[in-house]
């Protein structure tokens, strides 16, 4: 039953790398075995035996399958480093491909249109909500100020970029709720200022029935703002992440969050 489940998982993952259905299938059922013929592929998977050749000649040309002309045929999947190599670089270029073609996208004309400076926008999910965290951290130029209200937050890509940052010249201070969550962070980021946040509200909440926990919160040069929160499902697990995003020094919101920020780091200062 374990290797159904992941077989029908690596097909479901190998469709979102562009792969249709009965091509996912075929290369899936090609890495459980040395390799095969058109019968053993269908025997092995949910692909008709008449659908297999059509399947095969297109992970051929996409690099991930090999051939030997005998009789009948024999299929054997590239092996998975490889495979996943020649997937990632096709995805890539994808989208590198997106990227140029919508930067090449002629401007919708507007007659009231004006450049924004205050801006307040609600993001959703936490891939999307990390990208933007990169887009602020890549963008810093004095200050980078990041208290985290959950460690798995701190990711190893995350203390990178923060370290990137640090090492182009802008200051970059990380605080957490614990003094647990910053063991080890000042031998791994000499360089980055640690402090344990006097912002009591990250753990919980005043009110009885608001069970929102927050996520991070990020200021960048005292002029944009991200802040995001987790909403704990029936069993007290963190379930999806959302966040609001702010820009601009005279934004109200990104104003508080400031002054809330600046509050925490002068608690932890007097301590």
């Amino acid at each position: 039953m374990k290797e159904t489940s992941n077989q029908q998982l690596a097909v479901e993952l190998l469709q979102e790398f562009g792969l249709k259905e009965y091509e996912a299938g075929c290369f899936v059922a090609l890495s459980r075995r040395p390799q095969g013929t058109a019968k053993d592929i269908s025997e092995t998977s949910d692909v008709p035996r008449t659908r297999v050749y059509d399947a095969i000649r297109v992970l051929e040309a996409k690099g991930l399958v090999e051939i030997q002309h005998s009789n009948p045929k024999q299929f054997r999947a590239v092996p998975i480093d490889e495979a996943l190599q020649t997937l990632r670089a096709e995805y890539e270029e994808r989208a590198e491909a997106l990227r140029q073609a919508l930067e090449g996208l002629d401007p919708a004309e507007s007659p009231d249109q004006t450049e924004i400076t205050h801006e307040v926008w609600a993001l959703s999910g936490r891939a999307g909500i990390e990208t933007r965290v990169q887009q602020l951290i890549d963008d810093a130029d004095e200050e980078i100020v990041f208290v985290v209200g959950h460690e798995d937050i701190l990711t190893e890509e995350l203390l990178g970029e923060l370290a990137a940052a640090s090492d182009r010249g802008v200051n970059v201070a990380v605080g957490t709720q614990e003094t647990a969550a910053l063991e080890g962070l000042d031998e791994r980021l000499p360089e980055i200022e640690t402090f344990v946040s006097g912002l009591e509200w990250l753990g919980h909440s005043a009110f009885p029935d608001d069970d929102t926990e927050i996520g991070r919160l990020l200021l960048v040069d005292n002029s944009a703002i991200l802040v995001s929160s987790f909403t704990p499902d029936s069993h007290g697990d963190r379930t999806h992440e959302r966040a609001v995003f702010g820009r601009g020094f005279d934004n109200g919101l990104v104003a508080i969050v400031r002054r809330l920020m600046a509050g925490g780091l002068r608690s932890k200062a007097a301590n």
